[in-house]
């Protein structure tokens, strides 16, 4: 890769790594369901006005931007919302990348190798460690959402490489107008209606820099270059940089809203760094190991 696309590439893991402190503090301010809806509609009005329309299948286009919308962030702001440290959450995340593998299978014929099979199974077995304790109460079902984002990510993920969009930034500025109705009618069925009022009529500061934050900054910005990364570089070079995104959101966690591990969440957040690298480096690793006397 070019010295200024992995620089790009670093940013945007910042980005989205710093992305769930704000989530932590935006949902509460702003309800979960209608803070996702600002978050898709401000991301694609008003550059939809400028960008032309992907020259790819609506269905493309409507389901990426359903996937992303609900499928991912939905899930992850009421796991979050339900009391899901960022930090944690930022971790649990990373699950995409094999959750994209296990699709890849399905839809793109793509037969995993067996250092990655190898990595899955160890970060899963860390997702174990994580929920020793949260098996039950509270702390189970803000865990699951999250494990569901995950695979959110991974199916859209898998749809922008069935999709090979020509415009990146169209494609996600696009995608993002298929979701606000549906969150805002969400919002409207199951979230307070005073709390939905006060957004607009006494909206805190909090609340309006997580709501631009996550839209320009982690939605237009962050999959427009990344989907663009994606689109010039094998999968294979990208993917790895996600692997920055959690230890971005832990620090941001630990140093911004002074979060803590307890000892199993240490040793399964280890082995689920441990499957990542694996899984994106596995083949590196074994070609050294094979190569040594």
């Amino acid at each position: 890769m070019k010295p200024i696309h992995i620089l790009l590439a670093v940013a945007i893991a910042a980005i989205w790594g710093f992305n769930f402190v704000i989530i932590k503090v935006g949902v509460g301010s702003v309800p979960p369901f209608l803070l996702t809806g600002l978050r898709f509609l401000l991301a694609a009005v008003p550059a939809m006005f400028f960008l032309p329309r992907p020259q790819v299948s609506w269905t493309y286009v409507v389901g990426f931007g359903l996937m992303l919308s609900v499928g991912q962030f939905v899930f992850l702001f009421l796991g979050i919302y339900l009391g899901m440290s960022a930090s944690l959450a930022s971790l649990i995340l990373q699950l995409q990348a094999f959750f994209t593998m296990f699709f890849a299978v399905f839809a793109l014929k793509e037969i995993p190798k067996a250092y990655q099979i190898t990595g899955a199974g160890l970060a899963f077995a860390g997702i174990g460690f994580i929920a020793w304790e949260r098996w039950s109460g509270p702390d189970a079902l803000p865990l699951i959402l999250c494990v569901i984002a995950a695979a959110g990510w991974g199916l859209s993920n898998i749809i922008v490489k069935l999709a090979k969009p020509d415009n990146a930034v169209g494609f996600v500025v696009w995608a993002s107008l298929a979701a606000p109705i549906p969150l805002f009618l969400m919002s409207w069925f199951f979230e307070d209606h005073e709390k939905i009022a006060a957004v607009f009529f006494h909206p805190t500061v909090i609340g309006v820099i997580a709501i631009l934050y996550l839209a320009y900054l982690s939605t237009f910005f962050g999959y427009s270059a990344w989907n663009y990364l994606l689109r010039r570089y094998p999968a294979g070079i990208v993917a790895p940089f996600s692997l920055l995104v959690p230890l971005f959101g832990i620090a941001s966690g630990i140093l911004v809203l002074g979060e803590a591990f307890d000892r199993f969440e240490i040793a399964g957040g280890l082995l689920v760094i441990t499957g990542l690298v694996i899984a994106n480096f596995g083949a590196s690793i074994f070609k050294l190991k094979r190569a040594e006397p």
